[in-house]
């Protein structure tokens, strides 16, 4: 079999020739009705337009507020660090390493899953489980 030689399943749709007479069923209005704003090219109105009324998104009221001291931290599990090879890892080696994606503020370590060497770690926060597991098998949980 050519690449040529493959057929299609799906069938070709003939795209509509509309003003091309009345005994097309597309003849004159072209399929548009009589008159008014829907007829006119470029006619219609945007999304969320209501005929003038106050749209529901402005009728709403505001709630909430975006803080702009947050500090968003990149979380990275105990399972996570058993895939680094250095001994002493940081925000920056596990970058390197392709184990995070990217660094916000620093990194917290979380006590998810189970740590199985010893690592001197260095994060802006650890959970006061997974501080107690790194230092168990004689690591170091540096705070920065």
């Amino acid at each position: 079999m050519k690449l040529g030689e493959i057929e299609s399943t799906t069938k070709k749709i003939a795209r509509k020739r509309v003003g091309r007479g009345i005994a097309s069923g597309l003849g004159k209005t072209s399929g548009r009705g009589h008159k008014g704003q829907k007829a006119r090219s470029g006619g219609g109105v945007r999304r969320g337009f209501e005929g003038g009324q106050t749209p529901l998104y402005r009728r709403l009221p505001k709630r909430g507020f975006t803080n702009i001291h947050a500090k968003t931290y990149t979380e990275v599990t105990l399972t996570m660090l058993n895939k680094s090879k250095a001994t002493d890892v940081t925000a920056e080696t596990l970058l390197a390493e392709g184990i995070i994606g990217k660094i916000n503020d620093g990194i917290v370590v979380l006590a998810t899953g189970k740590l199985e060497k010893k690592l001197n770690i260095k994060a802006v926060r650890f959970t006061a489980k997974a501080k107690e597991e790194i230092e168990a098998l004689g690591g170091k949980a540096e705070v920065i």
